[in-house]
């Protein structure tokens, strides 16, 4: 049973939020020298990484998303194998803090790349509440586990539902995100949907890769408040993926738009390459709901501001990588799956 009620959990992550949102001067070194080990993890994407979960970790929604859950009722705790992904900073925190409040204990099998900051906010996690201490530990190889929730590729997948398929589990395969445009998106809208294509260079689930249109769409409406972004090109990495996916189009005599930053192609499919955003025209939006609920299985969520009825979560323009909560990874509630486990 977890060592602390609603009360207690609701005074000591609102803690940890603040030092995320003001970081020491350890852990902004910490967040400066990420880009040694991975390349992607520059110091402003680090930043906004921790800075966003800060914001997560305030009273008011720790209190309403607690709410809806009966820890009490939770016995002894259970032990969680947890794989985390490392494509953008900090991807794994929100399983870990679901497996922590429940009451469960962590086995952390993190990803090589993302190693370090989830070691070091536990650090200060367990510096504000020794008890922690015990709930958590890291591992190289998973064992003596009672459930898992990994996180991986739809290769990997396959491998997950072969070793873990006979404990209770969350197995999560590749998704990613669209937004749906009418054309009467003012030019703020489009700068914030930058942020969620560009922020961590595009490499999360949750950055938009497709891009839903009307036909007859003007494109001058899109590219030109995106200028602000044109930095990214100065990325190594990036650059060399735009580079590179330009010269497949070229060399294919592929119809694309570009800006000298982003490539634009028109494409059925949902995820497209590092740099490159694809688009499909819709008719009306109901022939865009259709489109969108038929690939609900690949979509992590949607970003629009067209009230939609589709099963994916709807997100405001540049909202995607601020998830709440209570918004889950897949559609799947980790927290009633470990309430679940722990009952």
């Amino acid at each position: 049973m977890s060592k602390f009620n609603k009360t207690g959990l609701i005074s000591i992550f609102p803690e940890l939020g603040q030092q995320l949102l003001h970081p020491n001067e350890q852990f902004l070194e910490i967040i400066t020298s990420e880009y040694q080990y991975n390349a992607w993890f520059t110091p402003q994407n680090v930043l906004n990484a921790v800075t966003n979960i800060g914001r997560m970790l305030n009273s008011p929604d720790l209190t309403v998303w607690l709410n809806r859950y009966n820890l009490d009722k939770n016995k002894a705790g259970k032990k969680v194998g947890l794989i985390l992904a490392g494509n953008i900073p900090l991807v794994g925190f929100h399983d870990v803090l679901c497996v922590l409040v429940t009451g469960n204990i962590a086995l952390i099998k993190s990803s090589s790349n993302d190693a370090r900051l989830i070691k070091h906010i536990l650090q200060i996690l367990v510096s504000i509440e020794p008890a922690f201490k015990d709930q958590f530990s890291f591992v190289e190889r998973l064992k003596d586990f009672d459930a898992v929730i990994a996180t991986g590729s739809n290769n990997t997948s396959r491998y997950f539902e072969y070793y873990f398929g006979k404990v209770p589990h969350i197995i999560r395969k590749n998704r990613s995100s669209i937004a749906l445009l009418t054309g009467t998106e003012t030019e703020e809208q489009i700068v914030a949907l930058g942020h969620d294509i560009f922020d961590y260079y595009g490499l999360g689930c949750r950055n938009v890769s497709k891009l839903l249109l009307p036909k007859g769409y003007d494109f001058h409406l899109f590219y030109e408040p995106l200028e602000s972004y044109q930095e990214v090109i100065n990325h190594h990495k990036y650059s060399n993926n735009y580079s590179y996916n330009r010269s497949i189009y070229l060399v294919n005599s592929d119809e694309h738009l570009d800006n000298g930053f982003l490539l634009l192609k028109e494409d059925k499919k949902l995820a497209s390459p590092l740099a490159v955003l694809y688009y499909e025209y819709y008719e009306d939006l109901q022939s865009a709901q259709n489109l969108l609920n038929e690939q609900s299985d690949n979509i992590q969520c949607i970003v629009s501001d067209v009230p939609l009825t589709v099963s994916n979560q709807v997100v405001g323009f540049g909202m995607s990588q601020q998830p709440p909560l209570w918004d889950y990874a897949d559609g799947i509630d980790t927290m009633e799956f470990l309430s679940t486990i722990n009952g």
